[in-house]
């Protein structure tokens, strides 16, 4: 667990020192939260060897830049890292012989051409993952060999057309092909590539016979990434499976919390009845701390919505994690009206960007450690009036 720092020891962190001097809109989203300045921050955890190396707050690049470009293929993690991005994140699901691949779901029938390969029509079937009724083609009923054939789309090409522009571009990357990129880009930049990795519905692909961890964590060791200090997060929705991570490296680990009443899958399969809001008590927090190093919480965690859409006060949640020893990566942040809330949204196009720069100078108010977006370039921005 990462050691606790008072606030006077903090007080020379980068962090701290950007919202001592904050520019004039970054007093004034903590203002507009009632919420003291030089109080935001609150106690970091000390780095000791995870993050030391990243700013306050970090921006990941959430898929990639997937704002841009179709989520989770080479062109969309390429682009997050030249826009400056600290941090790409990769979700891996596995295929049929094994191999990890990077697809937000296991479902690849919205993220893929697969639908237009007849010689794959009868794989379209219905399963259900983690308590819901899909229907369409699945990784996990595919050879590495065979999804290769795919290429990438865009996932919601409603909302991001100009996206579509690069569909058919990419091939569904594995993981060790992220590997080996991020080594390559290192080389050539001359600074290690961070990356961010979540297994996806650890407990369903366990039923299988497809465990996600021990294939990761033999990727994570052959790549010299399975260290306290590697630069790369591992996290997942399911508590279970980074305990079970941190028996087999030590590379950081953070669990993702969805909604207050949401409880993670492996809590329904296994009986245990405690929700989200049980895991972010101080207790549930201390809890997690023996495990991992940070929480990726939904930004509602951090700042609730009230009725009418708009922020409300900002919770506990950052204290009490930094008090835990927790980094607090929040998700997600993106430009569009649609996910913004209702004060920073702009016109009634809900696909037109919105006053993006002024939610994330709410949300940095609060002390987060770094944050997911879908657009790291503005993330960036907003992020530069808060380091030091």
């Amino acid at each position: 667990m990462a050691a606790h720092q008072t606030a006077g020891a903090d007080a020379g962190h980068p962090g701290r020192r950007a919202l001592l001097g904050m520019t004039a809109g970054a007093a004034g989203a903590a203002a507009l939260l009632g919420t003291a300045t030089p109080a935001v921050a609150g106690s970091r955890p000390a780095a000791r060897g995870i993050a030391r190396e990243l700013p306050v707050p970090a921006v990941i690049a959430h898929r990639g830049a997937s704002g841009y470009r179709p989520e989770h293929t080479i062109g969309a993690y390429q682009l997050g890292l030249d826009m400056g991005a600290d941090v790409i994140e990769q979700d891996l699901v596995p295929t049929k012989d094994g191999h990890l691949v990077c697809r937000h779901e296991n479902d690849i029938s919205g993220t893929t051409d697969v639908a237009d390969h007849p010689e794959f029509a009868d794989r379209r079937t219905t399963k259900t993952i983690d308590g819901q009724e899909l229907t369409g083609w699945f990784t996990e009923d595919f050879t590495l060999r065979e999804l290769k054939t795919l290429r990438a789309v865009e996932r919601i090409p409603a909302q991001r057309p100009n996206n579509t522009l690069y569909d058919g571009r990419w091939t569904v990357p594995t993981f060790e092909e992220v590997l080996d990129w991020a080594a390559e880009q290192g080389r050539e930049r001359g600074r290690p590539v961070w990356l961010y990795t979540e297994t996806k519905h650890p407990t369903y692909f366990r039923s299988l016979g497809l465990g996600l961890e021990e294939p990761l964590a033999r990727l994570l060791r052959r790549h010299r990434q399975h260290r306290a200090n590697s630069r790369v997060f591992l996290q997942s929705f399911e508590p279970s499976s980074m305990e079970r991570m941190a028996g087999l490296v030590d590379t950081p680990r953070v669990v993702l919390l969805s909604s207050a009443g949401s409880r993670p899958w492996d809590f329904v399969e296994s009986g245990d009845p405690r929700t989200v809001a049980d895991l972010i008590t101080r207790r549930g927090l201390r809890e997690i701390a023996r495990y991992a190093q940070g929480i990726g919480p939904t930004l509602d965690l951090v700042i609730p919505r009230a009725a009418d859409g708009s922020l409300g006060r900002p919770t506990s949640l950052v204290e009490d994690a930094h008090r835990a020893g927790l980094l607090v990566h929040p998700y997600t942040l993106r430009n569009e009206n649609r996910y913004l809330p209702a004060e920073f949204r702009r016109g009634e196009d809900p696909h037109a960007y919105g006053d993006v720069f002024g939610a994330l100078n709410a949300y940095f108010a609060t002390g987060i450690d770094g944050v997911f977006a879908d657009h790291p370039d503005t993330a960036l921005l907003a992020a530069a009036d808060f380091r030091g």
